[in-house]
């Protein structure tokens, strides 16, 4: 196991950022099962997904090792319907050489304070492959498993199965929603 890094910085991801982010994701895309893409989207594509994401008012994150950028994480609509508002799907990406030293877990950790600060009441994790070290890090985290699809994603010869976790944030299902104070945009119209 790799020694863990003396400083991870989590910050606020920017727009020059997305070289490095886009370079991680496309050697997830190309070695990896968490995204079920088959082809690395191109700069121009990761800045129209970056936009999407930020201007509807959904937190993306950027983790810096030892002055390198280690990898990503953000939250966004689990699905477009106004009644999903209070929902959000996180994803994470580290790039290969900072695996396995805690910085996911850190990200994710930051996402869900970030996603309950904003106040989303849910967090869902869909996890392509049902990667068992991603599984690990959101089992860790309070995450409970909601199930496991199978076969639905063909990738790399063979079919992956996908597995569906979730968290409540802040006071989740307890009370009733601020219906006049929900975060974001996406939903505004």
């Amino acid at each position: 196991m790799p020694a863990s890094p003396a400083k991870v910085e989590i910050r606020p991801a920017t727009a020059q950022d997305l070289p490095a982010i886009r370079e991680i994701y496309a050697e997830s895309v190309l070695n990896g099962v968490a995204s079920y893409e088959l082809i690395p989207p191109s700069l121009e594509e990761m800045q129209s997904r970056f936009a999407a994401v930020t201007t509807n008012g959904y937190p993306w994150l950027a983790a810096i090792s030892g002055g390198a950028f280690a990898g990503y994480a953000y939250a966004s609509a689990f699905r477009t319907r106004p009644a999903y508002r209070w929902l959000v799907e996180d994803s994470i990406y580290l790039s290969a050489e900072m695996r396995g030293r805690g910085i996911g877990a850190k990200l994710l950790a930051t996402l869900l304070d970030e996603c309950e600060h904003l106040g989303f009441r849910q967090m869902i994790a869909v996890i392509g492959g049902a990667h068992a070290a991603s599984v690990a890090v959101h089992r860790a985290a309070g995450f409970a498993s909601c199930g496991r699809m199978q076969a639905t994603g063909y990738k790399f010869g063979r079919w992956l199965d996908t597995e569906l976790m979730q968290k409540p944030l802040g006071e989740g299902a307890r009370t009733m929603p601020d219906e006049t104070a929900y975060p974001g945009s996406l939903f505004d119209s």
